[in-house]
């Protein structure tokens, strides 16, 4: 059930990308470690995900610059995590800095439990536009549900990541 899921919300966010009005949809892949602070080393997997974002939806504001962001990863446990938020986006030449705010749906599945199924993501990602439109970047983030469940174990992950603009 989970792959299916998975696999629809993929496909979905890809025919949304190739098909859209206005170019300019990027789409990234990435794939890194999911709880990598676990003590015990139980809970310690692998992540492989898929995100999208549109960049003509980024506005300017008085905090800088933002777009709507929803991706999906998987890990070797399969669980399941499926959200939406903002990104923002700053600048050093070449460098890109992009903090996030994602809520989002958590399933555990074999994997670790986070105590609800409402989860909140947050990610600081470092991007460097390798090619035209390409990027390559190393992201950090932390899932927790903010004791609003059962319990509120957590995770820290990092990824590896590849975004191309179509």
């Amino acid at each position: 059930m989970k792959l299916k899921l998975i696999l629809v919300f993929c496909t979905a966010l890809w025919a949304y990308s190739v098909n859209a009005n206005e170019s300019g949809n990027e789409v990234s892949f990435y794939s890194g470690t999911f709880d990598i602070v676990d003590k015990e080393g139980d809970d310690q997997t692998n992540l492989f995900g898929m995100e999208h974002k549109n960049p003509n939806l980024f506005r300017d504001t008085f905090l800088g610059k933002f777009s709507p962001v929803s991706g999906g990863f998987m890990t070797g446990d399969s669980s399941v995590y499926l959200y939406t938020g903002v990104e923002g986006q700053y600048g050093i030449g070449p460098l890109k800095i992009m903090p996030s705010f994602t809520p989002g749906y958590y399933e555990k599945g074999d994997g670790k439990d986070l105590g609800s199924v409402l989860e909140f993501k947050s990610e600081i990602k470092l991007g460097l536009e390798i090619f035209e439109n390409s990027k390559i970047g190393y992201s950090y983030s932390h899932i927790s549900n903010n004791d609003w469940g059962d319990s509120n174990p957590g995770t820290d992950n990092q990824q590896i990541t590849f975004s191309k603009n179509f």
